[in-house]
């Protein structure tokens, strides 16, 4: 039950009503009309633009258009109130059996109160993480997993058909020192002093995986030749990497649909069906690029690429993907990768990177672009750093990893819980402070708390009706005189209850899962302010000496509830029922 959705169907009948009297002319292209909460609540409580973007198109004034469309609006019996405010703002009041009736339309579909069909089924494909094969995820790693995952179940609870994908960078040079830094582990598995030397990855990690390689290999690659171990050991240290990263991502709640490898776009034809298929479009050519602007490296020299002309689908310069020796750039297996993603039938792409990729989306875009023939989009996000606290202080903590802070070490710190939520309380382009003691703070300034207080409130109403005896299973909470829910305050918690729907959809047309948790806290807030209220008056309380009273009450926590679960469960985040 999305409200405005419904208040604006009511709106584009009055609109074609009019059309048929005469009053407006026939075939307006209504899709600009929108009803939305007013910016100042003391006007009403939805607004709509519809005279102000028919006047032109019309040929009438904004004001005359508002005034007859708020004429036709009264004859609704859901609208008690229409008034034409500035130069032709339409603001509209509800009965308040329209609010009530929220309350059995959140009862009635559970946590799929708010889920909608507005993604059609289509195909997407998100892929997020994608950190390289070579050691346990650190904690930059934590707000893209965090910020895919919950992207992936809003879209999933909007009615797209989502699969989470990580892809493995295991093509590049980054797995050869994988290997040499398990080899030195290995190693050191056989007694012999490590050489961690400049360049190599340090941390304690790999021990385990050095040992492993002993129990494979005994002491047979001891003073071997490079050449006779690389390959065997960078697969096996790979494979280890990867189970160590499954890992890391079910601690944090996170699971992948699909692990797609790079190293297998070499040697398959792959990369060279994606070259191939620009080149057939025009695409790809020899030629020279201009010098980098600003200061000129040393080492630039002029020198002819096989280019893909970018430029032609949005770029600021046409890119290498082939480099003068004939070896590919690191661009052109993501070409393919990409390529690959398209034929497999998606509908939309989603890419979540970290901030430093920032030069690499107008790229990306022009390569799905032209490989799709517009037909794909790509959107790609870039999450911005995060920053480790404790009270107010940068926070070490232990360094098994040998150079970074990993993600486990944040979960077993906070909690998956704590860890998902605060990392959804800004928008992923803004950077984040993640400060140890303050998100695990009992406080109204702690969102996850705060929300989390809230549903554990509710849980308690429940149990403490059940308890003296008053039944509130759902059945019975929907048969309650909703009515008697009349109070100010009671009627403005159903109104921000009314929000949710609309807001899953704003959410998922704008691929921005912030916006469920910055929703949950100010639900949150309405339903603290309303239980405080009940301290000082009785009325208000959820628990009234009458039981009849008492049902309708609780049937409002009870909704209230259950918004903030639906919630909860698109970030991925449990609800805590009782707080100790």
């Amino acid at each position: 039950m999305n409200l405005f959705a419904d208040i604006r169907g009511a709106v584009v009948d009055a609109l074609g009503r009019m059309a048929q009297d005469g009053v407006l002319p026939a075939g307006l292209d209504l899709s600009n009309v929108a009803v939305e909460p007013p910016r100042d609540a003391a006007h009403g409580d939805m607004a709509t633009n519809a005279a102000m973007v028919l006047a032109k198109p019309a040929g009438l004034q904004p004001r005359v258009i508002a005034s007859e469309l708020a004429t036709r609006l009264l004859e609704d019996p859901r609208i008690a109130g229409a008034d034409v405010a500035g130069p032709g703002f339409l603001n509209l009041r509800l009965d308040d059996a329209v609010w009530q009736g929220l309350v059995r339309a959140a009862l009635a579909a559970g946590n799929d109160f708010g889920r909608s069909a507005i993604g059609g089924g289509e195909k997407v494909n998100i892929e997020f993480v994608s950190a390289n094969p070579t050691g346990p995820m650190h904690v930059g790693h934590v707000r893209g997993a965090v910020v895919g995952d919950a992207l992936s179940n809003l879209l999933a609870f909007s009615g797209w058909d989502v699969t989470r994908e990580y892809y493995i960078n295991d093509g590049g040079a980054q797995v050869d020192v994988l290997a040499r830094s398990a080899y030195e582990r290995y190693r050191e598995a056989n007694g012999l002093e490590p050489e961690i030397r400049e360049g190599l990855y340090p941390g304690d990690y790999l021990i385990p995986v050095g040992e492993a390689l002993k129990e494979k290999y005994g002491a047979s690659l001891i003073d071997q030749p490079e050449s006779v171990w690389l390959t065997d050991i960078r697969e096996f240290a790979t494979e280890a990497m990867m189970g160590m990263i499954r890992e890391d991502l079910a601690a944090l709640g996170v699971r992948m649909d699909v692990y797609s490898s790079e190293k297998a776009l070499y040697g398959t034809g792959e990369i060279e069906a994606a070259i191939t298929e620009l080149r057939a479009k025009g695409l790809i050519y020899e030629g020279v690029l201009e010098p980098p602007k600003g200061k000129l490296p040393e080492d630039w020299e002029a020198r002819e690429q096989t280019l893909f002309r970018s430029t032609d689908h949005g770029d600021d310069v046409d890119r290498p993907v082939m480099k003068s020796d004939g070896s590919w750039t690191y661009f052109a297996p993501d070409i393919a990768y990409h390529y690959n993603k398209v034929k497999r039938g998606f509908d939309q792409l989603i890419d979540i990177f970290g901030a430093d990729h920032g030069g690499y989306v107008k790229r990306m875009k022009a390569a799905v672009a032209a490989l799709s023939g517009g037909r794909v989009p790509l959107d790609i996000r870039l999450i911005q750093l995060v920053k480790l606290y404790k009270n107010g202080e940068p926070f070490k903590m232990s360094k098994r990893a040998g150079t970074f802070v990993t993600l486990r070490d944040v979960v077993e710190e906070a909690g998956a819980d704590v860890t998902r939520f605060i990392m959804l309380t800004r928008k992923n382009d803004v950077a984040l402070d993640f400060d140890f003691a303050k998100v695990l703070e009992q406080s109204k300034d702690n969102p996850v708390f705060y929300v989390q207080y809230a549903n554990a409130r509710v849980n308690s109403v429940l149990r403490k009706s059940r308890e003296a005896g008053t039944p509130v299973d759902d059945t019975t909470l929907l048969a309650a005189d909703h009515a008697s829910l009349s109070h100010p305050a009671e009627i403005g918690l159903l109104k921000k209850i009314a929000e949710w729907p609309r807001l899953v959809e704003i959410a998922a047309r704008n691929n921005e899962p912030h916006r469920i948790a910055f929703y949950l806290y100010e639900l949150a807030s309405e339903f603290h302010a309303l239980w405080n209220r009940g301290n000082d008056e009785t009325e208000l309380r959820f628990v009234q000496e009458k039981v009849a009273d008492s049902q309708a009450k609780i049937a409002l926590a009870r909704a209230t509830g259950v918004v903030i679960c639906a919630g909860l469960a698109i970030l991925g985040v449990t609800p805590v029922e009782e707080m100790r």
